[in-house]
């Protein structure tokens, strides 16, 4: 039998499969990260960043680099029949609340985000293999055997897991039987990415709004010099996406000859459809992005959750890689695939609207809001009608070192471990031995955080003695009181992190 060589095999490049790959790099697993398109994908298609995949981004160490690679949102300007125009937010900056550093969403087209994951992952030593296509693979008792095609020839590798992060038409999930349920919306769409002249970069232009007919929108993509053409399309029938082709839907759509496109760089042609995978795990063998859910544009939802499903999947194979019970995986889709059936009907309600008129996003779109409260991994004991919960984000802090320099909560929490803050004073016979994989704080008069700004109890609503435990991702894993010390060693067991450092 082929030996085991890498701890996990990640099929598909894409935004979810280099997130993952960074996940698993910084953690220091073996993996291999194989892509079937002999070069990176070159269109701009998911272009918004949301505020809580840019805290993601932060503790991966790229935030700053997509900043600069792109930027905010221009208004939209719609325009009128007589061609005037009205300019307004393309996204409500209202509902800032505190603990949350980021408000708005980032406008990166989709091949520099990946740019950049990419530059990040060849820092820790990886990158992916393009041109290598997964062909078959089976499953055992210990492991995944699978078969590639690539510049190496064919060949055979044993992996521990198996993840499908190959888009909407999965390989992976359909030769696990897994069904796609869902629709088709019944809009079919192109989306280009071009060279033109004759509009201004000041604004996102769009014209005919609630008109399925003739709606068409040219957006000015952020660290660029493209506009990105948005137009819903007849369901039958070929659709030619040269520049001369476009020309004459754009002078068509907005009654306007000085708007000149110059060149294509990326073009397609689409069904929009709302899918959600039945399973996102059989076995050894797992599901995340596109190939567990398939959204359509609206409310740029679509590679936010795939990031955050990468995000809520590494630690968890990391965990049992290290010996946590093999169970635990479980939970990864009891925790996410409710959030894409979540984000896939706001997606879909989002694009109805889209088709009656001018679409607004709220709060909604940010997933600032998103948690895990009725998850198995939320342990509660805390009185209830508290700022937050076991399952629930957890808000930033600006605090101080005892050594006096500010603190936030995010630098404590960046990184690939457990973080345990203990609401001071600390009772050191019940305090949990330290361990590998767990960082603790003290915050308070006499610990190693000083809440100065009282940003902690009111973000948290804790009280003296009380002890929250956060997870590698984000959330909050357990809310305890003084004296739960049983209950939390029981947790920190079932999570592989039983065993205290010799």
């Amino acid at each position: 039998m082929t030996p085991i060589t890498h701890d996990v095999l990640i099929v598909g490049a894409g935004a979810a499969g280099l997130t993952l790959a960074l996940e698993l790099a910084r953690r220091n697993l073996s993996f291999r990260l194989v892509e079937k398109l002999e070069h990176p994908f070159a269109g701009s298609r998911g272009k918004g960043i949301q505020p809580r995949t840019q805290e993601i981004f932060e503790d991966l160490g790229v935030i700053d680099r997509l900043v600069a690679a792109g930027g905010l949102y221009p208004p939209q300007r719609v325009y009128r029949e007589d061609g005037t125009f009205e300019d307004s937010p393309s996204i409500a900056s209202t509902d800032v609340r505190p603990g949350e550093p980021y408000n708005l969403p980032l406008m990166v087209p989709q091949f520099l985000t990946e740019r950049v994951l990419r530059e990040r992952l060849r820092e820790l030593g990886h990158a992916p293999e393009f041109a290598c296509e997964l062909t078959a693979f089976e499953q055992g008792d210990d492991g995944v055997t699978a078969r590639l095609a690539g510049p190496r020839g064919d060949e055979v590798l044993r992996v521990r897991y198996l993840v499908g992060a190959d888009g909407g038409r999965s390989f992976v999930r359909r030769a696990l039987g897994i069904g796609f349920e869902g629709k088709t919306l019944g809009v079919r769409a192109v989306v280009a990415d071009l060279l033109l002249h004759g509009l201004g970069r000041d604004a996102w232009h769009r014209f005919n709004d609630g008109s399925m007919e003739r709606q068409m929108s040219l957006c000015p993509l952020a660290g660029t010099e493209l506009f990105q053409l948005q137009a819903p399309v007849p369901m039958q029938g070929e659709v030619a996406v040269t520049a001369a082709a476009l020309n004459d839907m754009v002078a068509s759509r907005t009654g306007r000859d000085n708007i000149v496109i110059d060149e294509v760089r990326w073009a397609s042609v689409y069904e929009m459809n709302a899918r959600l995978a039945d399973r996102y795990r059989v076995g050894r063998a797992l599901l995340i992005g596109d190939a567990a859910h398939t959204h359509p544009p609206t409310g740029g939802q679509g590679l936010n959750t795939s990031i955050q499903d990468a995000c809520n999947l590494a630690w968890k194979l990391d965990a049992v890689l290290r010996g946590a019970p093999a169970s635990l995986l479980d939970t990864y889709e009891e925790e996410r695939r409710p959030i894409a059936a979540e984000m896939l009907g706001m997606a879909t309600r989002l694009l109805r609207e889209a088709s009656q008129g001018p679409m607004r996003r709220g709060r909604e779109v940010k997933q600032l809001d998103i948690g895990y409260a009725g998850s198995s991994l939320a342990l509660d004991r805390c009185a209830g009608g508290r700022a937050v919960a076991a399952g629930d984000r957890a808000p930033d802090a600006l605090c101080r070192g005892a050594g006096g320099l500010p603190r936030r909560l995010f630098e404590l929490f960046r990184g690939t471990h457990w973080t345990l803050l203990c609401h001071g004073p600390l009772d050191a016979a019940s305090a949990p031995p330290a361990r590998a994989g767990l960082h603790m704080h003290v915050v308070g008069e006499t610990g190693d955080i000083l809440d100065v700004h009282g940003e902690f109890r009111a973000h948290y609503g804790v009280e003296p003695g009380d002890w929250v435990l956060v997870r590698p991702d984000g959330y909050i894993g357990a809310m305890l009181p003084a004296g739960e010390a049983v209950a939390l060693e029981t947790y920190l067991g079932a999570v592989g992190l039983g065993g205290a450092a010799a």
